[in-house]
């Protein structure tokens, strides 16, 4: 790519023209499920036991987590989500079945593996009765054993069936299982028949060879390729180097409050973050970047529109606590509130 900045805005009327065209899109998402408890209380004093703070009891609640998430996100903006992955044969499941199930997503793709648990993570949250909180700790229930090869098979053969009427399929690899080689490959079989395949990766990013689109954080972009991505020339460079390296179309880098990267063939772009200031809970900003900017792509999107609506997404649900989502009806309050400018280098 060649460098060359060029400062642009992106039309305001066309991406709150996009947005009810959300609606129109099928996307199967494939990946590991989480259960995700909450317990909030209120901090009174320290412990006599230990230097941590005593939480007096408040509320309880739990949400899908991990790839539940973006297809939560994909719902809740109108699309269709189908889900697939692995939970176990517990009361855990049960939950997040329920949760799936009334969120509107097809969870025919989900199976039982009775020898696994459904992984849990489950977060104390101190709060002050305003909108101030603070995560005193988090324990996961996680299981990384490899997943048996019967149910590997079973999870390809339901993401080639969901995605050959799909607009598009998103891998989501939270490092335990389900995207298995078997997944990959059928995921790349549905690349090479042209549907649009994203993967929000994890950090193994030559395993992902020859899909549409691939997402990273800036942490795992540099431990992958062993150097800083501090500005935007190393990003570019990255990014330039992972399109060839995984012979993809476009390559996202998350980098925090600084943003992200999105780049393709013909450019390389910066968005600038939307929300830099209020922000109360990080868990799941990722997973609505992915979605969204999937999402937006399938229903005809830019790559640089699809970004900027990921972008503004993102903003939003990072002022909720816990994996939360944005309705249209926000996202087009942020459309019209936002100064969408953007770098680019073509």
């Amino acid at each position: 790519m060649k460098r060359r900045p060029e400062a642009q805005t992106v039309d305001r009327a066309r991406l709150l023209a996009l947005v009810p065209r959300l609606r129109d899109v099928k996307i199967v998402v494939v990946g590991d499920l989480f259960l995700d408890e909450y317990v909030l209380g209120r901090a009174t004093r320290l412990s006599r036991e230990a230097p941590v703070p005593v939480l007096e009891f408040e509320r309880e609640f739990d949400l899908p987590g991990a790839a539940a998430n973006p297809a939560n996100n994909i719902r809740a903006l109108g699309g269709r989500a189908v889900v697939i992955g692995v939970v176990g044969a517990d009361d855990k499941a049960s939950r997040l079945r329920g949760h799936l199930a009334a969120a509107g997503l097809d969870v025919a793709g989900v199976i039982a593996d009775p020898s696994r648990p459904t992984i849990t993570k489950s977060r104390v949250v101190a709060e002050d009765g305003t909108r101030i909180r603070q995560q005193i700790v988090r324990v996961d229930r996680l299981d990384r054993r490899p997943l048996a090869a019967a149910i590997a098979e079973q999870l390809a053969a339901h993401l080639l069936r969901s995605g050959a009427d799909a607009h598009a399929i998103l891998l989501s690899d939270y490092k335990t299982g389900v995207i298995c080689p078997e997944v990959i490959e059928a995921g790349r079989a549905l690349a090479t028949g042209g549907r649009l395949v994203a993967v929000d990766s994890q950090g193994d990013l030559l395993s992902f060879r020859g899909l549409s689109l691939v997402k990273v954080n800036q942490q795992e972009a540099e431990a992958a390729l062993r150097c800083s991505l501090d500005d935007d020339a190393a990003c570019t460079t990255a990014c330039g180097y992972l399109l060839d390296q995984l012979d993809a179309s476009v390559i996202v880098v998350t980098r925090g409050i600084d943003g992200m990267s999105v780049a393709s063939r013909e450019i390389y772009a910066h968005i600038p973050a939307a929300n830099r200031s209020e922000v109360f809970d990080v868990t799941g900003a990722g997973d609505t970047v992915i979605a969204v900017l999937t999402q937006a792509l399938a229903a005809g999107a830019t790559l640089l529109e699809s970004s900027c609506l990921a972008n503004l997404a993102a903003g939003l649900v990072v002022r909720k606590l816990g994996n939360a989502t944005t309705s249209p009806e926000e996202l087009r309050e942020a459309i019209a509130g936002a100064t969408v400018g953007i770098n680019v280098w073509i």
